[in-house]
Formats: structure tokens, C-alpha cells, sequence
């Protein structure tokens, strides 16, 4: 392929041109993360509306390292066209549910990886390394000798490989060739340098940059503004001009699908956390205040998308935000991270790094506890968020996350489908059971290994609204029982195996009723004085 940079610059060309670049048979690498974090939403319009009308591109390879979407139609999704994709590769596929429906169904190669291996992978390409050799994925569904990372069985490629280097087992995972590539930032000047002002997150734009550009692929830019050739501050720069060959001007580009811009996710104004939306008591509150105990003064904390996201709502409710730092692996560091679609941004960060930094330091051992979600958990203390019920929603960043955190916690409702828990008055009545039982004999896919868990070491625990359990060497033990709910009848009566339960406690009634916790003022935070 051809690049159209020249001598004085980028060219500047419509997105209509722009899906013009990707050829059949291209391998098409875009950037971007959930809620249009970063998402170059108008070249993805423009491609799926190319196909709409000529059939072309077609049999393509697309890569993405997280969930683009808005769940209802937007991102990846405009790629949900039989014939247009040929095989996909991500770390994330719940953004986009009609992609998520055609891998579940076969209708091209499907797989997924970690989100921090692919963002990580990126600077590999660029360096023109053989790949990236890691622990992460290891005894999950990732490793091969699992299931490889595959998600349908018209998946034969092999994306990853175990190897042995310094007495250990690892996984590598091979670099590849690039064509295309889709980037976005805030402001191009007419030399095609790229500042990401107004963007809530970097991501890995610069690394897919670089690895596309080295492997002789063009490099597309999509911003919301352009300025003259030597306004933009060269400290603002992320993403030189001498890795953009194309920019695409869309002067509509939201910062978010929820707004257009808000200063408070940039680090742009430091907003007051009083015009946070309310978090109301209910199910996922009592969650998130009996998850927050887990934490320590000066713990550094990840949180994961789903159920888990509250906890940064009590925290800024409960006026101990301050008293340990909230990160997110979209390379967020400190502030309150957004609840919903558009997890993946915080208000009032400290620090915006790029995500695959952010992934070396939680792979390092960095981060002292996390906050995740799941879908099935089984007797070994195995968690699946990554593919069940016919469903597939891929890892994210939670693979990185979950082997690597000294304490892990895993969040969420005991069953769901049309589950009505009340709390009121000190304690929980469960008024209608879900129709899904979260707890099964054998999880659908392996995404935590309680045994790989068991051997690092990790201290694990999971957390519902009416009990929590610990994982220990001989499976599940559970150890908390919310005040009003019965053992037997709502408890044990929905597991599908024996749970150990002799040293049972009653979950503090104080996570049953509306008023506050008080957590600034909790022996728990007594520390938080003298960190301060």
C-alpha cells in the first residue's frame, strides 16, 4: 500500500476516502474504548457504510485491544455485515453486541486476548520484535492448552503459544502485519502532529501508530480540530506527524456518546464531586459499601466495569476518595471513575497515562487490591465474565488484573434476571429470586483460575448482596450471610455444590440502610490522617 503523507504533511481527506484505504483482504487495526472513549466514530460510520453500498472491503481482518461501542449500535457494531470481516481479534466484545451475536454464531474467526497483551502488543509491532512474552493468561482460556483464546470453532488460527524462558512457563503472543489503522485525537496541526487535549484517555494510540507505520501501513487520524503547522505545543503532542499519513476532520466528534465535552474527564477543570449523579440503595449499592471494607488507607485500588464501578460512588459519597487511589485500566490514575457505558473515564483524574503503561504496572504486581465483576463462578473459585449463556463478551483488561492484584474481590448480585433485593430497615429481603443462577458446578469459560490463584498466593473474595464467600485450598468457604436472609432457602438452596460454612458471621446492618456509612470517621480509615 501506498502511503499519502508528503513531504509538507499529512493529507487532509474525507472519512468517505478514508474507508476507501481499507482493501479486501486488509488487516484493519483500530483504537478506541467503550462509550466513544478515544473511538474514531466517523471512519467506523464510513467503512460499514462503504460495505452498505459496494461490498467492499471485504473478508478483512480487524483488531481492536477494547470493547468499542455504545451497546446499541454504534462502534465495532458498524462492521456487523456478513462478509465484511472475515476474522476479528480483540480484547473486548460486550461494547458491541451484534459483533458479539455473529462470533457467537460463527460468522467469521473470533478471538479473544487480554486487553493488556494487545495494548502491550502494540509497542512490540513497533519495535519489531517477534512478539510479547508474558504470564498473563496463563491456566485460562487464553492459554492454548485451554482453549487458545478461541471463540467459535471456525477458529483454527493459533495466536498464542507457551513457551519456557528462565525455568518458567510463559505465553507469547506473535506480532503481525498492519495495513491500516484508525487513530483519534483532538487537534491535528497541518503537519499532521496529533494533541489529545480534550480526550478522557490515550490509550494506545501512539504504539498502534508506530507499529503501523514501521510495518508499512497507513496510519488514519481522526480529530475534532486543525490548526496551523507549529501552533500546538509540542509537550501536548502525542502522536507526531510523521507517523500520520491521512487526518480526517470531524468537527461533531464527541468526547463521550454522553457528552460532548466535559473538562472534568480531561483533567482539563477540576469539577466538584457534588454534580455526581446519586447512587441509589439498592442491590449494587449494598455491593459496592460491603466491597469498600476490602480497602486500606493508601491502598492503590483498580475497579472494574459492571457492578464493581460503584464502589467509586461511595467512596466520593462517603468523603474518602482521598484516602487511597482509584485506577482503571484505560490508564486512568486517581479521581472518580464513570459508572455505566462510558466506564473507562474519571472525573478529576491525576494522571492520564498511555494504557499499555498502565498495564506494565499492574502486571508488575502494582496494584494492592481490585474490584471485578463476574458472570459464573464454580466450586474452585473459577470466574467466568467472558463468554456464557450463548453470550460472548470477552476479558478486557480483567485477566491482567485478576492474576496480578495481591487481594482480589469479585462483585455481583447472587443470581440475576428480574432479581428484586430490598434493603431496608438493617437488613435484606430477597422479594423475587433471578432466573439466572450465577454459581454453577463448571464455569463456561475459564477467565480466573482459583487454583493459579490459590498457588500466587492471592487473597480472594467474592461479594454479593446476601453473602460472601473466600476462596481456600478446598474451594469456596462462605462466610458472610446478610441480616433477613434466610441460609437454606436463599442461600444453599441455590448452589449447585457444598460450601463450607461453620465459622458464618452477619454482614453489618449498617449496609442496609440508607443513611451513610460514615466511613470518613470508621477505625478503618484511622490511618488516613497520617498519609495525608
Amino acid at each position: 500500500m501506498t502511503r499519502g503523507g508528503t513531504a509538507t504533511g499529512p493529507r487532509f481527506i474525507s472519512a468517505t476516502q478514508a474507508a476507501e484505504l481499507v482493501g479486501d483482504g486488509a488487516t484493519l487495526a483500530i483504537g478506541g474504548s467503550g462509550g466513544g472513549l478515544v473511538e474514531p466514530d466517523q471512519l467506523l460510520a464510513a467503512v460499514g457504510e462503504r460495505y452498505r453500498q459496494s461490498a467492499h472491503p471485504a473478508g478483512i481482518t480487524l483488531v481492536h485491544t477494547t470493547g468499542i461501542g455504545d451497546r446499541a449500535g454504534a462502534g465495532m457494531d458498524h462492521f456487523a455485515q456478513r462478509g465484511l470481516a472475515d476474522r476479528v481479534i480483540a480484547g473486548n466484545w460486550g461494547m458491541a453486541p451484534q459483533m458479539s451475536r455473529m462470533a457467537a454464531e460463527g460468522d467469521f474467526e473470533a478471538y479473544n486476548f487480554p486487553q493488556g497483551v494487545m495494548s502491550q502488543l502494540w509497542r512490540d509491532i513497533a519495535a519489531g520484535r517477534p512478539g510479547l512474552v508474558t504470564h498473563v493468561g496463563l491456566g485460562t482460556f487464553c492459554d492454548p492448552r485451554v482453549e487458545g483464546g478461541r471463540l467459535n470453532p471456525r477458529s483454527t488460527g493459533t495466536f498464542v503459544e507457551v513457551v519456557e524462558l528462565a525455568g518458567r512457563e510463559w505465553l507469547f503472543y506473535p506480532s503481525f502485519d498492519v495495513d491500516v489503522c484508525f487513530i483519534r485525537g483532538t487537534t491535528a496541526d497541518e503537519d499532521g502532529n496529533i494533541s489529545m487535549e480534550e480526550e478522557a484517555a490515550r490509550l494506545e494510540m501512539l504504539a498502534m501508530a508506530q507499529a503501523t507505520h514501521n510495518r508499512g501501513g497507513i496510519v488514519v487520524a481522526q480529530v475534532k480540530y486543525v490548526a496551523r503547522s507549529g501552533a500546538l505545543d509540542p509537550r501536548t503532542v502525542e502522536i507526531p506527524g510523521i507517523l500520520v499519513d491521512y487526518v480526517v476532520h470531524h468537527p461533531a466528534q464527541k468526547q463521550v456518546v454522553t457528552h460532548d465535552y466535559n473538562p472534568g474527564f480531561s483533567g482539563a477543570v477540576r469539577v466538584a464531586l457534588s454534580t455526581l449523579p446519586p447512587f441509589p440503595l439498592d442491590e449494587r449499592k449494598v455491593v459496592a459499601r460491603r466491597a469498600i471494607s476490602e480497602v486500606r488507607p493508601g491502598d492503590i485500588v483498580n475497579l472494574g466495569v459492571g457492578i464493581a464501578d460503584g464502589i467509586a460512588s461511595v467512596a466520593a459519597e462517603e468523603g474518602v476518595d482521598d484516602r487511597f487511589t482509584l485506577t482503571i485500566e484505560q490508564g486512568l490514575v486517581g479521581g472518580i471513575p464513570a459508572r455505566g457505558v462510558i466506564f473507562g473515564v474519571s472525573t478529576n483524574p491525576a494522571a492520564i497515562l498511555d494504557q499499555p503503561a498502565q498495564f506494565d504496572f499492574y502486571d508488575g504486581g502494582g496494584l494492592d487490591i481490585t474490584f471485578l465483576g463476574f458472570a459464573q463462578i464454580d466450586a474452585d473459585g473459577n470466574v467466568n465474565v467472558s463468554k456464557f449463556g450463548g453470550r460472548v463478551v470477552g476479558t478486557g483488561g480483567f485477566v491482567n488484573i485478576s492474576q496480578n492484584a495481591s487481594t482480589v474481590v469479585f462483585c455481583g448480585t447472587f443470581t440475576a434476571g428480574g432479581l428484586v433485593a430490598v434493603a431496608d430497615e438493617g437488613q435484606l429481603t430477597i422479594e423475587q429470586e433471578g432466573r439466572h443462577r450465577k454459581f454453577v458446578d463448571r464455569v463456561e469459560q475459564i477467565t480466573f483460575s482459583g487454583a493459579e490463584a490459590l498457588r500466587r498466593g492471592q487473597r480472594v473474595l467474592y461479594v454479593t448482596e446476601r453473602a460472601v464467600f473466600r476462596l481456600e485450598p478446598g474451594g469456596l468457604r462462605l462466610i458472610e450471610l446478610a441480616p433477613g436472609v434466610d441460609l437454606q432457602r436463599d442461600v444453599l438452596d441455590h448452589l449447585p455444590f457444598e460450601v463450607a460454612h461453620d465459622d458464618l458471621t452477619t454482614m453489618a446492618t449498617a449496609l442496609f440502610v440508607p443513611e451513610p456509612l460514615h466511613l470518613s470517621r470508621s477505625p478503618q480509615f484511622s490511618e488516613a490522617e497520617a498519609l495525608s
